[in-house]
């Protein structure tokens, strides 16, 4: 009998060539999962990692980041725009970059969206101990800066031997291509055993195929569900981010279409329908429409799809106010199922809701319902025409005015990128999603600095899509250096940059709760320590077009248009810069969210802040 064959590789080598061939395939269509490599090299990469990607160079694409943060944030983007049927690698030295990593990992797992991250890591061999950049334990020698990933990853491993990859490998792919237990996978690669030989069974490097199931529901959970529908008076979807990655849009609409039951979606789910659907009710929660939050308040069933119900969605446990309300969850992860003591239907999206449609035939909300929620819709699309709409072109833009003339530029393919600052409230209750795709808010971790890294990822999924970063001056002056990959790799993302000298949505949040908008604006300082002076002499335009974008700079309502449908036409990274005129949102908030206040305080604002924060909180609720 001849010994199996082998092959002579480092261990780098041997992972780069194992994850050219993994793949994941649903409904007979397959993607290759790594579909390539972000990398910023040191020492703790650059002889291991940085070598084999050098020599595999054909089989694995590599990307340059210029922040690892910034890197997890695009391969995150890549991996939400194509419903996390692909992902990307980030590899880093140890020490900083590594420790950069983890803002990302932690956007990445709590949106559970899978990324692959290789930083670098000690000597497995204490040989040259410590090292630069160690972090050394006075009584936990294994211990490394890498160990501060392990909360925020599914899956985590240090690979102290060549062959402990065999097993490591395989792991890391099954987390990453699982539905219900993807987000971030960790593999610390210590420096010596990147660059250590091994005979490598060949069988490693084969074509691997991870199919991505759909589970269809458990037969007792379906009937329970379907009893549950049928008994509801006012019945309301809650359609979260699952139902795009299930690629569940079509199965929703057959369901509302056949039984006319309303949809409001959470940051992450806004698209299920699109906006001109009749039982669309656009966003709910702290930042939702007022024709869902009036519904929520009355809704007797919440059925929520491929949701997490975070504290905006429920607005902090106090929207959902009907006597008798209970809630039915339709999950993949039964973990999200069974929250708010719900009736739990375990599955995938997709295959869920088409078993709900058939064992539901002949069943529709009734006529009254439906006049009443239609009604509402009108009445809130009336409130977003006015939002957007500008009396006078050779004005200043206000933000919804801004969102307005984006509007009325893009096509149903664009895709709208967002993540922090005031701008989410806004889009969540105005924008009219056109396509499953176009509006990408990352809200589960809102990461400041996400919005122009994650648009190279999108870009990169989607070549010929054109790619929107919507961006305030906060966010842009946390990590613009993204832009330069952008010219690099000639991604031609659109980036509109606001400009409002300061943080305006933690402003106005510091205003209610008391706290005097203190230390949220970008102005000088003055005597009192106050930030209350003019504005900074910052031309954050100036610094976009020296990273290498072209620039377009607007300064009315007609300009603004302009510049919009010029930057969607280029074919190259793009800046509309506009400066905006007050108020920075121009609907309040329809559902309250908690943000708890001094209980003391000598100041007047916040004891008038508590005081009302006592009533607000009186209507909190724990669903049993």
């Amino acid at each position: 009998m001849s010994a199996a064959a082998t092959r002579r590789l480092t261990t780098a080598q041997a992972l780069v060539r194992f994850l050219a061939a993994q793949y994941t395939e649903r409904d007979g269509v397959r993607h290759r999962l790594i579909a390539g490599t972000w990398g910023i090299f040191g020492h703790g990469n650059v002889a291991g990692l940085g070598q084999a990607l050098v020599e595999y160079r054909k089989a694995m694409p590599y990307h340059q980041g210029r922040n690892e943060q910034a890197m997890v944030h695009a391969a995150v983007g890549h991996a939400r725009h194509l419903n996390r049927l692909s992902a990307q690698a980030v590899t880093t030295s140890i020490g900083p970059g590594a420790t950069n990593l983890v803002t990302g990992a932690a956007l990445a797992t709590i949106n559970r969206l899978p990324v692959l991250l290789l930083p670098g890591d000690y000597f497995a061999s204490h040989a040259a101990d410590p090292l630069l950049q160690q972090l050394e334990h006075p009584v936990e020698a294994d211990v490394s800066v890498n160990d501060a990933l392990r909360p925020v990853s599914r899956y985590f491993d240090r690979i102290t031997r060549p062959e402990a990859l065999l097993t490591s490998a395989l792991n890391a792919v099954r987390v990453l291509s699982d539905p219900a237990e993807t987000g971030a996978v960790t593999l610390a690669l210590p420096q010596d055993v990147q660059a250590q030989a091994y005979d490598w069974p060949e069988e490693f490097f084969a074509d691997r195929v991870w199919r991505v199931r759909r589970p269809a529901p458990d037969p007792a959970e379906l009937a329970e569900a379907v009893r549950a529908i049928r008994a509801a008076a006012r019945p309301l979807i809650v359609a979260g981010g699952g139902v795009h990655h299930s690629e569940a849009e079509p199965a929703l609409q057959a369901l509302v279409d056949a039984t006319g039951i309303p949809v409001a979606s959470t940051q992450a789910g806004k698209g299920a329908l699109r906006h001109d659907h009749p039982a669309d009710l656009g966003g709910i929660g702290h930042t939702g429409t007022a024709v869902s939050d009036a519904l929520a308040r009355t809704a007797d069933l919440v059925i929520g799809v491929g949701t997490r119900y975070s504290d905006f969605t429920t607005a902090s446990g106090t929207l959902f106010q009907h006597p008798g309300v209970r809630f039915l969850n339709l999950n993949i992860t039964a973990f999200d199922a069974h929250k708010l003591a719900a009736a739990t239907l375990v599955c995938d999206a997709r295959s869920g809701l088409a078993a709900l449609t058939d064992a539901l035939a002949g069943h529709r909300v009734d006529a009254a319902y439906e006049t009443e929620y239609r009604t509402g819709r009108a009445r809130w699309e009336e409130a977003v025409e006015g939002a957007f709409r500008a009396d006078d072109d050779s004005a200043v833009p206000t933000q919804t005015q801004v969102l307005g003339a984006l509007d009325t530029v893009v096509g149903d393919e664009d895709v709208v990128i967002n993540a922090a600052g005031s701008l989410p409230g806004d889009l969540h209750k105005l924008w009219r999603a056109r396509s499953p795709r176009q509006y990408h808010l990352e809200y589960g971790y809102s990461c400041m600095g996400y919005e122009i890294p994650a648009a190279l990822g999108v870009q990169q999924a989607a070549p010929d899509t054109p790619v929107w970063a919507l961006v305030g001056d906060g966010t842009y002056l946390m990590n613009p250096t993204e832009i330069v990959t952008a010219v690099q790799e000639n991604l031609p993302v659109k980036l509109v940059l606001v400009q409002n000298h300061g943080y305006a949505s933690i402003g106005g949040l510091s205003e209610s709760v008391g706290a005097e908008r203190f230390g949220t604006d970008y102005r000088h300082r003055v005597a009192d320590g106050s930030f209350t002076g003019a504005p900074l002499p910052v031309d954050l335009a100036a610094n976009a077009a020296s990273l290498g974008m072209d620039v377009l700079r607007a300064k009315t309502v007609r300009e603004l248009r302009e510049a919009l449908a010029t930057a969607r036409a280029a074919t190259r990274p793009t800046c509309v810069y506009v400066e905006t005129a007050p108020p920075g949102t121009a609907l309040p908030a329809e559902a309250w969210w908690d943000v708890p206040v001094a209980e003391v305080s000598a100041r007047e604002a916040a004891t008038q802040a508590r005081a009302a924060y006592e009533h607000a909180v009186a209507d909190r609720r724990r669903h049993l």
